[in-house]
């Protein structure tokens, strides 16, 4: 598979888009916004989208993410449904920050831990990582060795935890025990910011380094 990452709206947030490239499928993994832009780099990659991914339930990640489904007749898969609430206050949180409009939308399908989704013949691990939102989860490919984490851990630093029903302990917590055991050699794809791996981060990210030892 290959990736493009195409940084989103006023927040800079990264959109992963993932081609299967055995069937030219794509996988859009928080269009938070800027859904022109992203058409163009899926017409660049030479694919077709199969389907939208949500890691989590914030403005940034998912505001345009039912407009860019329905405009090619895909699905919206995840989060977890403990970030519904999220995802119903979209128009009231949006108008607060002066972000493009949108409306509140229900995903086609709610994610678990340990669920799977496939697209073309890609077939994506599902955690369910919370702390920065209830709902939060994360994808994972283990043969490519990659994981989209959302906003729960970013180089050098992790997921905000001052959020209605964010919580530090819980978000280290999933870092912990839901991240980094996949391997310190696993990269991975933050919601803002440069990529890193999982070992680099346990041993000089202030927030969680040396706590895994």
């Amino acid at each position: 598979m290959k990736v493009a990452i195409v940084p989103v709206t006023a927040y800079q947030q990264n959109c992963s888009l993932i081609l299967c490239e055995e069937t030219h499928a794509v996988a859009a993994v928080d269009p938070g916004g800027d859904i022109e832009q992203l058409e163009a780099q899926i017409k660049e990659m030479g694919g077709k989208l199969a389907v939208v991914l949500l890691t989590h339930g914030h403005m940034d990640h998912c505001a345009q993410a039912r407009v860019l489904a329905d405009r090619h007749g895909v699905q919206v898969i995840g989060p977890h449904e403990e970030d519904r609430f999220w995802i119903e206050q979209l128009p009231s949180t949006c108008r607060a920050v002066g972000f493009p409009p949108t409306e509140a939308f229900e995903p086609d399908r709610w994610l678990h831990d340990g669920d799977t989704v496939t697209f073309g013949n890609v077939t994506l691990q599902v955690l369910h990582t919370p702390g920065h939102t209830p709902g939060h989860v994360v994808f994972f490919h283990p043969g490519e060795r990659l994981a989209f984490v959302g906003d729960v851990l970013f180089q050098g630093s992790i997921g905000r935890t001052d959020f209605p029903r964010g919580d530090f302990d819980t978000l280290i917590h999933s870092i912990r025990e839901k991240l980094f055991p996949l391997g310190d050699d696993i990269a991975f794809v933050p919601g803002h910011g440069p990529l890193s791996t999982f070992g680099e981060e346990r041993q000089t990210n202030p927030f969680v380094s040396g706590v895994y030892r």
